[in-house]
């Protein structure tokens, strides 16, 4: 696996692997589970724009995996150096490349590029329905903290479309 920077060519790719991979695991999904679709938007559509917010953000902190010569997954990072910390919002790889040592890879080249930029932590988020990823950042060396519970409350009558 080769570990590359970030073009802008590769955002398309990278938000149909990142809707792919995060089927199950998103919160926008359980969002559209429990209200349907907000604005005429499905929660893949969202999550294709946090993928697009992450390249407006710092392009530069996006890693891309190539695997003869294809784009097999990624991982965006962002970092705020007054505060020391170094963000991963999002990983992502295809079928085909999981459970194969290839996001632990992504993951430490991703902890070393904040290493050199001089920071003194990294923050993952995860859901906890998410046992691949629970599991791999723990075992390298990321520690749970806290836990989030997200809460959502329709804004209109007509939104409430609650099945509880």
């Amino acid at each position: 696996m080769k570990i590359r920077p970030y073009q802008p060519t590769d955002l398309d790719i990278l938000k149909a692997i990142t809707v792919e991979a995060f089927q199950g695991v998103s919160i926008d999904q359980g969002i559209e589970q429990k209200y349907g679709l907000i604005q005429g938007h499905d929660w893949k559509w969202r999550k294709a724009g946090h993928v697009a917010a992450d390249a407006d953000r710092e392009p530069t902190g996006i890693f891309v995996a190539e695997l003869d010569d294809k784009v097999v997954g990624y991982i965006s990072t962002w970092h705020d150096p007054e505060a020391g910390i170094g963000y991963i919002p999002n990983m992502a790889f295809v079928p085909e490349c999981r459970g194969q040592g290839m996001g632990r890879k992504l993951l430490e080249h991703a902890l070393a590029h904040f290493r050199e930029l001089g920071l003194s932590l990294a923050k993952i988020e995860t859901l906890e329905q998410n046992a691949v990823g629970n599991h791999l950042y723990t075992s390298l060396g990321f520690q749970e903290v806290a836990r989030q519970i997200h809460f959502v409350a329709p804004l209109n009558p007509s939104d409430s479309q609650s099945s509880a």
